[in-house]
């Protein structure tokens, strides 16, 4: 599979840390930003490469030459005049026969490639977009899919959004269907995500893969310190989910938010204190943060499927304000016990998921390549407890109670 790099960019942004060499050149760990991104690809076996180059392009081709001395094979393109973010793709048309990888290279990443595309030839989309959730969604384009992951809406940072949305980013790896160049474009210079994806969202064509892997734009001088600070901590290379990941497991009601009962009205969640610097924490320290949670309420019929999705976009939307996330939701919408008013029958069921059992904790292992043995179930229940050492986690609990825990704990920020 072909790898399209765009490697144009003038970084303006981050020109207080090296204005005279393109920003793909900026070093991390003694090394550009471009070569960290052509090793992560030439070790799972990517090795033809197109460079789109522009601003000071000479640079970077005489650094990396044909790719030869690192392994890869690099063909050049060069924007005499600009061409947008995109345009350049429209004049490698001719070379780009089949679905391929187009990524950006003033980003650090170190995610599965090979999981990625799979996940694409899946769909069978014309387009996969890589997304996760971010410290600062409030400044970032969002993504909008349906329970398929088929990308239902695409909200760039200036366009209107609703009060509670869910912390999902677009991260700007793309694996793309040549099928797209086919779109009839005038203007000269061509803007990816506006011209030639954004159009593409409510077609059934598009689809968004979830991964917390690390990838992270370094365009300003606060954002280069973080992720030096991250490579230099290994916490890069350790997100990529072809090495087994440590999670925190965290129960909902009474751990996150405060315990109202059944929560059944968004308008009575409310974020404990000290949570979202908890959890802040918890995203710093390489740990997955992972919310387990039992929803009887959906079986009972008194919290439909979609009005439990805006419950948890309101906690998402709110962890984000403050530069907080989580990676991951998993609910059980079963409940045992028949004999409710308004019940949803095809729920009522004595299902795996529901905690005490350990279900979720195990799906998520599954999805992410998880360590249980070196994870965290955190919650203020014996239903919590038990389901962490069923799953084999270390476990603490937010009370007073003796379950056999770990760790006996008053709130998630003590933890």
């Amino acid at each position: 599979m072909k790898v399209v790099i765009m490697a144009g960019g003038r970084g303006t942004r981050i020109s207080s840390v090296a204005s005279d060499i393109p920003k793909p050149m900026i070093k991390i760990e003694g090394k550009p930003v471009l070569e960290h991104e052509i090793e992560c690809l030439k070790n799972q076996g990517y090795t033809d490469l197109i460079i789109t180059v522009s601003h000071l392009g000479n640079i970077i081709m005489d650094y990396f030459k044909d790719g030869s001395d690192f392994g890869v094979n690099i063909e050049y393109f060069v924007e005499e005049t600009p061409l947008g973010n995109a345009g350049a793709l429209f004049q490698l048309k001719d070379k780009l026969k089949e679905d391929f990888l187009l990524l950006n290279a003033d980003a650090i990443f170190d995610i599965d490639f090979n999981r990625f595309v799979n996940y694409h030839k899946q769909k069978g989309g014309l387009v996969t977009l890589f997304t996760h959730p971010n410290s600062h969604p409030y400044d970032s384009g969002l993504i909008f899919t349906d329970e398929n992951n088929s990308v239902l809406k695409w909200s760039a940072k200036e366009d209107e959004r609703p009060e509670f949305y869910r912390n999902r980013v677009n991260a700007g790896l793309h694996v793309i269907s040549p099928k797209v160049l086919d779109t009839v474009i005038t203007t000269e210079k061509v803007d990816l995500d506006r011209q030639l994806l954004k159009p593409l969202a409510g077609t059934n064509q598009m689809y968004a893969y979830d991964s917390p892997e690390y990838v992270k734009d370094m365009g300003t001088p606060d954002r280069y310190e973080s992720v030096c600070n991250d490579f230099k901590a290994g916490r890069v290379q350790a997100k990529n989910l072809h090495n087994k990941q440590k999670a925190i497991f965290l129960d909902r009601d009474g751990t996150i938010n405060k315990y109202v009962g059944f929560l059944r009205d968004i308008n009575d969640f409310e974020l404990l204190p000290g949570v979202t610097q908890a959890i802040k924490k918890i995203n710093e320290s390489g740990y997955l943060a992972i919310v387990v949670t039992n929803q009887p309420v959906i079986a009972r019929g008194e919290v439909t499927i979609g009005q439990l999705n805006e419950i948890h976009n309101k906690m998402e939307t709110l962890l984000g304000k403050e530069g907080a996330y989580v990676d991951a939701i998993y609910y059980c919408p079963h409940h045992p016990h028949k004999g409710y008013e308004g019940e949803v029958p095809e729920l009522k069921i004595n299902c795996e998921c529901r905690k005490p059992k350990p279900g979720m904790l195990i799906q998520a292992s599954k999805d992410f390549n998880i360590d249980l043995s070196k994870s965290w179930m955190i919650g203020d229940s014996e239903n919590d407890i038990q389901a962490g050492i069923s799953a084999g986690c270390m476990t603490a609990l937010i009370g007073k109670d003796n379950f056999n825990q770990n760790k006996t704990i008053d709130s998630l920020k003590e933890f």
